[in-house]
């Protein structure tokens, strides 16, 4: 079970709220991210909008945050661009061939509808990147992502109003500070001409030991140098930061040449898989975690293992202080973001259960899956 804390999640709304107020930019949330919508009640106590990636997100923010989505996509469709103009307040293009394409659909529906107008953007690519994964760099040489500036012409066409830039993850102000050099170096020309800056993702504000002053300080002065641009930031992972864990039980425990590993009723592939593409490391309650190469062999000391029939659905080890037990539950820390937006039914496997722990203590199920979940995905 998944399992959210509603102490925890406000915790992390406040300071971005507050992080908003003290250096004038808006900061939204990235379905990518995290798009639980039961809890948007709670987040729109603190922010009004959120960005989407796809028809289906922008239709979430429309329908259920309640408010137009500022959107993003590699490459839209003809089929369903109208629809993501009905759902957006912004649209972001990733390419000057898809601003092309698309620009006089978007001028047509501003036209016919004065009073919600979809603001156009283009995504640039300031080829620099604070992102040591390569999974994730966006900026990396021949990255389908955003438009060099080279590639730019001398005046912007007057339908576009903003630039969009993303360059983090998980990364920390100082992170920002630098990227806004490469930034106004490359592309400063053309933001006097510009309506707003978005600066994307990865900004963990929320995260132990992030200089959150030297944040505030970045954007009060890049807007001090660019008064005329409204900055927008849209961090997914921040928001639900450490808000929450993934309970799993112990269902059997096997051992191969000394190595014993703990086998769970959840899977990593299936319920966890930035572990295994990132890779990312979680933190086990009451466990250490080690990366010694023999440590598999000493007393306590286990492989989790998940429980699809991929080989490779395990992650190394753990040390707890006592010999597990089959029934046992263990807790996978901060397991909320991310995770619950790309699980999949691999294998049939079912999906944990979601749950928010209110502020009175009393866990609320927000969802729970069954067999039909899983074969209509096979119609």
């Amino acid at each position: 079970m998944y399992i959210l804390e509603e102490r925890l999640l406000r915790r992390n709304l406040s300071l971005v709220k507050s992080v908003a107020e003290q250096s004038g930019a808006e900061i939204i949330l990235a379905f990518k991210a995290f798009a639980l919508w039961k809890t948007f009640p709670i987040f729109r106590e603190y922010i009004s909008h959120t960005t989407a990636s796809s028809l289906y997100e922008a239709r979430l923010a429309f329908e259920e945050f309640g408010s137009p989505a500022h959107t993003y996509s590699p490459a839209y469709t003809e089929k369903e661009f109208p629809a993501i103009l009905s759902c957006s307040s912004h649209v972001t293009f990733n390419s000057l061939s898809q601003f092309e394409r698309f620009k006089g659909m978007a001028s047509e529906y501003n036209v016919a509808n004065p009073t919600k107008m979809v603001s156009m953007g283009l995504r640039i690519n300031p080829e620099h990147s604070a992102i040591e994964t390569a999974l994730y760099d966006p900026c990396a040489p021949g990255s389908r992502f955003g438009v060099l500036s080279c590639d730019l012409p001398d005046v912007l066409p007057s339908e576009i109003e903003g630039f969009h830039c993303h360059c983090h993850c998980e990364s920390s102000a100082q992170d920002l500070v630098d990227t806004l050099v490469y930034v106004e170096e490359k592309f400063g020309r053309w933001l006097p001409s510009l309506k707003w800056l978005n600066l994307g993702g990865g900004h963990l504000m929320t995260r132990q030991g992030y200089e959150v002053k030297k944040l505030i300080g970045a954007i009060r002065s890049l807007r001090e140098r660019h008064q005329n641009l409204k900055i927008i930031l849209e961090p997914g992972s921040a928001f639900a930061w450490q808000t929450g864990a993934l309970a799993a039980s112990v269902v059997d425990i096997v051992a191969n040449h000394g190595i014993k590993t703990a086998i769970l009723d959840v899977s990593f592939t299936c319920h966890m898989p930035d572990c295994l593409e990132m890779p990312y490391w979680p933190k086990v309650r009451g466990a250490e975690t080690i990366e010694d190469e023999d440590a598999p062999k000493e007393p306590f000391v286990y492989r989790l293992g998940g429980n699809s029939c991929l080989s490779g659905d395990y992650m190394r080890s753990w040390r707890f202080d006592h010999e597990l037990q089959i029934g046992e539950v263990i807790y996978l820390e901060d397991m909320i973001h991310y995770t619950t937006v790309k699980t999949t039914m691999f294998n049939g496997i079912n999906h944990p259960s979601i749950a928010i722990e209110r502020l009175d203590g009393k866990l609320e199920i927000l969802r729970s899956y069954t067999y039909e979940d899983y074969r209509d995905r096979m119609d």
